[in-house]
């Protein structure tokens, strides 16, 4: 894994010890990143499920001003913080150790607004439609602000989430991005 493009480009980020993250493979990534940007002009990012935090740190590479990355576990979080620090974008970052649910509680309390949202939760446990709803409820995604969803091509997304529309779909073998973006009115 490395970083692709940007600031960073072609520094190596390490991967979560253990079979439990999936990292987003490098090709998968670039198209991504061709997809939503490919450059970012200040945008305030969340890494929910961030694993490594290589979609986080690409945006952060790309120009993105801040970045919250938020993780269940524990090597993860020593993960993220060491491909942040190994990067120097510590002090455009913050790091979480929280479940979904209950951080995207927090970051409401906090009145974060984010530009761009990474939800790549584990294949089995995925909760996307109900995520969504969640950050709409919250009032956490700012205005024409787009949700990238990472998930197995079994889980078939709708063209409507609340008032999140999907504007793109692509697949890469088992993997598919459905990509939405906040439609206030």
């Amino acid at each position: 894994m490395r970083v692709i493009a940007g600031e960073r480009k072609g520094h190596a980020l390490k991967a979560v010890p253990g079979n439990n993250t999936r990292p987003t493979t490098d090709k998968v990534k670039e198209s991504l990143f061709s997809i939503i940007g490919p450059f970012f002009d200040g945008d305030i990012v969340l890494d929910l499920f961030a694993g490594s935090g290589g979609l986080g740190i690409e945006a952060l590479s790309r120009g993105a001003e801040r970045a919250v990355f938020i993780d269940q576990a524990t090597l993860a979080i020593k993960t993220i913080r060491q491909n942040i620090e190994g990067c120097h974008f510590t002090e455009r970052a913050e790091v979480y150790r929280n479940d979904a649910e209950r951080a995207l509680k927090l970051l409401h309390k906090n009145e974060w607004k984010f530009d761009l949202v990474f939800l790549d939760p584990p294949y089995k446990k995925q909760q996307l439609e109900k995520l969504l709803i969640a950050l709409e409820k919250l009032e956490l995604v700012s205005e024409n602000g787009r949700i990238v969803c990472e998930h197995d091509k079994e889980a078939v997304m709708p063209d409507t989430i609340g008032k999140f529309e999907k504007i793109k779909s692509v697949s890469y073998g088992i993997t598919v991005l459905s990509i939405f973006e906040f439609q206030e009115a």
